[in-house]
């Protein structure tokens, strides 16, 4: 996707980004993480403020500092990156609130034929799977690249 984005600080492996919010509120630290599940091949996505005593994610954090679409973007962008590296990894994101998950899903919406050129993506509700549809609440994503 070609849309703005900051510049992504990463670990050698690909599973943990760093980057810097720019906007309303001032400089905000973001996080992301993949991190293994107990499903081979299977990725969770943690996304979130840097929490500057822990240095965890806090995924509660609201920071409403104007950028959202560029932060998405950049999200988005340490997607690419790691499937680049982990080809065959399937990545699960979903918000920690309904309303994180109805911005992402809002997210995907707006730019899903961008996404779906490089990547499938399934929707979670009712605890099945199928392919995203517009217009559709989903309890959660699933992300491969497409090879």
């Amino acid at each position: 996707m070609k849309l703005p984005q900051y510049p992504l600080a990463a670990d050698s492996d690909l599973t943990a980004f760093e980057f810097v919010s720019e906007g309303t509120k001032g400089n905000i630290v973001k996080m992301v993480q993949l991190s293994p599940t107990n499903l081979k091949g299977l990725y969770n996505l943690a996304f979130g403020d840097k929490d500057h005593l822990t240095g965890e994610i806090d995924d509660l954090a609201i920071s409403n500092n104007g950028d959202s679409e560029k932060v998405l973007a950049t999200v988005a962008a340490t997607v690419y990156a790691f499937t680049d590296k982990y080809p065959d990894a399937w990545i699960y994101a979903t918000g920690s609130t309904k309303a994180r998950t109805r911005l992402y899903r809002m997210g995907i919406t707006k730019y899903l034929s961008e996404i779906t050129h490089d990547f499938e993506i399934l929707g979670q509700r009712n605890n099945d799977w199928e392919t995203f549809k517009k217009g559709v609440d989903y309890d959660g994503f699933l992300v491969k690249r497409k090879k």
